[in-house]
Order: structure tokens, then C-alpha cells, then sequence
């Protein structure tokens, strides 16, 4: 049994341990989390046992799992540590240069990773003693109680009808084009609307509960149905899936393109006007005032809405060339 002078010897670090070792419900997870050794953590659970008087964590059939007092004290650690942290910013004005934190934010995987490439690569060159950690979106994520907890700071999304509750910034627009391996046989001509719902086509599965996508919604709306041939569970894995078949791919132009130079896969305009794609950085009102959230919010938006700027050049170039292509096959 802890007594209560025992808990006069808690500090800001036994607590961030044992909020991350309660999360991660792993010494050795913990430990790569909080940048630390293991035996560090090891002897930092030792004294918060002997301070709470309880083990915390103990081994279960998959690991660890925390005790009953162990996710008792869950919700209050992770409000102490919203209280510091809230103190700590107000005495002190973030500074980049000097930052330590880690910043979370949750896109979909259908992003151009070039892009992502070009936010870490300003986080790296402005802040960098600080770390970035980017969260795939998933049918099972629930990124909105991750906003409101502070689990993250910002969401990349595209759904056609975001949260209202919660704050919003557009980032960029994209359309809707086709993928496909090169020789596949309606590629290198315009593509008509029977033969692309006629066309075997690969989908990607539901990236959040509750939300359809563009295609989906605007297929549906226009009673249209085109014929889904397999479905994919992380975007990724579409480039490699069409090369081996004469599936089709329907999803972003960055996305697509990204693929393109890579790969022997060509980009066909789709044949249906979609609606555009709408990607807008979402974030809660806890973290609306903080100023290293801030800070983070406008180094995304900044890199986002410049890469975009330069995109209508590539996307126009490669219209001209598929124009070509149409008018060298109806001549030849």
C-alpha cells in the first residue's frame, strides 16, 4: 500500500513513463517512444510501483497488460500531463530551433509521398531537435477522439463531408484520372465511359468508418456501377497489383503520377467528371491556441499549397502528351 508521502517523490518524467508504459503496454516499445534504454524504463516502473504500491503491468498471454489501478490512473496522468505541458508553454514561447516535441498527424496512404516527404523535410531543417510521427488513417482509427485527447495534432483528409466540430483549412484540390499498366489494352487512347464501368477494376477498401469517397459517392449518385474486380487494403499495394493484371485504378492525379515516373504504368483521364478532391488539415480547439501547434499547422499548409501550385504543369504536359497519343492512333 502507497502512502501518501510516497507520492511526493513523482516527477514530470516518472509520469511521462508511465503514461507512455500504460499506452505502449510494453518496457521495450516504451522505451523506444521516450528515446530511452531499457533498463532505464525498467528501473523507472520499479519506483513507480514502489510509489503507487501496485504493479502497474503484468505479463499476460500477448505481453503486458495494465492492472485495474494501472488504467485507473490512465485518464489522470494524461491530464496532469495536459496541465504541465499547458504551464510550460505559457512560461516559456515555443522556439522551433530549441523544440524537443513530437508531432503527430494522421494522413491516408493514398497521399503523395512526396509530399510527405517535403513537410518532414521542413520539420527536419526548422526544427531539428523535434520528431514527427505521421499515423495511417484506418476504418479502425478513431482519429477524432485522437484529436481531442492530444494524440494528435492534425489530420490530413479528403472526406466529402468533414467533421463540423472540428476546426478546418483547405490545402489543396486534385482530380480524378485512371491507372493502369502500359500495355494494358484501353491505355494510350481516351477512355469512354462503357468501357470504364465495364473494365475490371481494383478498389481501395473504406479508409474511415462511415465515410465514402468521391468516386464511390458520385457513382452512387448517378446510379452508375462500375465492375469491381478486387479490393486493396492499403493503397500502396495498387501500382504492384496492376502490373500483374488488366485491373484499372481509379484515385488522385499526384497519387497516380507519383507512380508513373517509377513504374510502367500510364495515367489515362478518367472518362466520368468526378468531382474534385477537396484535402483540408483538420484539427481540435484543445490544440487551437498552442503556438507549436500552430507552428506545425502552417509549416503543412505551406509545403502542401506550394507542391500543389506546381502540379497544373505536370498534370497539363501530361494531357497534351495523352492528346498526342489519341490523335497518332485515330491517324495511324
Amino acid at each position: 500500500m502507497a502512502s501518501s508521502h510516497s507520492w511526493e517523490s513523482i516527477d514530470v518524467h516518472l509520469l511521462r513513463v508511465l503514461h507512455v508504459l500504460l499506452t505502449e503496454c510494453s518496457v521495450s516499445n516504451a522505451a523506444r517512444r521516450l528515446n530511452q534504454s531499457q533498463p532505464a524504463v525498467s528501473t523507472a516502473l520499479r519506483r513507480l510501483r514502489d510509489i503507487t504500491g501496485d504493479p502497474l503491468l503484468v505479463r499476460s498471454r500477448n505481453g503486458m497488460t495494465p492492472t485495474e489501478r494501472g488504467l485507473a490512473l490512465l485518464e489522470p496522468v494524461k491530464i496532469a500531463l495536459r496541465e504541465i505541458e499547458t504551464i510550460a508553454v505559457q512560461q516559456v514561447r515555443f522556439s522551433p530551433a530549441q523544440s524537443r516535441r513530437v508531432f503527430n498527424i494522421a494522413t491516408p496512404d493514398y497521399l503523395d509521398a512526396a509530399l510527405l516527404g517535403e513537410i518532414v523535410g521542413r520539420l527536419r531543417k526548422q526544427a531539428p531537435n523535434s520528431q514527427v510521427a505521421i499515423h495511417s488513417l484506418g476504418p479502425d482509427y478513431d482519429y477524432i477522439r485522437a484529436l481531442e485527447v492530444g494524440d494528435l495534432d492534425a489530420v490530413i483528409g479528403n472526406w466529402p463531408q468533414p467533421p463540423e466540430h472540428l476546426r478546418m483549412t483547405p490545402l489543396f484540390e486534385d482530380d480524378v484520372v485512371c491507372l493502369m499498366r502500359e500495355g494494358h489494352p484501353l491505355a494510350g487512347r481516351p477512355l469512354g465511359i462503357d468501357e470504364y464501368l465495364a473494365a475490371d477494376h481494383l478498389v481501395p477498401n473504406p479508409y474511415a468508418v462511415g465515410q465514402r469517397g468521391v468516386i464511390d459517392l458520385h457513382l452512387a449518385r448517378e446510379r452508375l456501377k462500375r465492375n469491381v474486380a478486387a479490393f486493396v487494403p492499403y493503397f500502396n499495394l495498387v501500382p504492384y497489383l496492376l502490373l500483374q493484371s488488366d485491373m484499372i485504378f481509379s484515385g488522385p492525379r499526384s497519387f497516380t503520377e507519383s507512380f508513373c515516373a517509377h513504374m510502367p504504368l500510364t495515367v489515362v483521364e478518367a472518362p466520368i467528371e468526378f468531382p474534385r478532391m477537396h484535402f483540408y488539415l483538420l484539427w481540435h480547439d484543445r490544440t487551437h491556441l498552442a503556438d507549436e501547434c500552430r507552428w506545425f499547422r502552417e509549416q503543412v499548409v505551406s509545403v502542401a499549397r506550394s507542391a500543389a501550385e506546381r502540379r497544373p504543369m505536370a498534370a497539363n504536359a501530361l494531357k497534351a502528351a495523352a492528346g498526342t497519343a489519341a490523335r497518332k492512333l485515330a491517324t495511324a
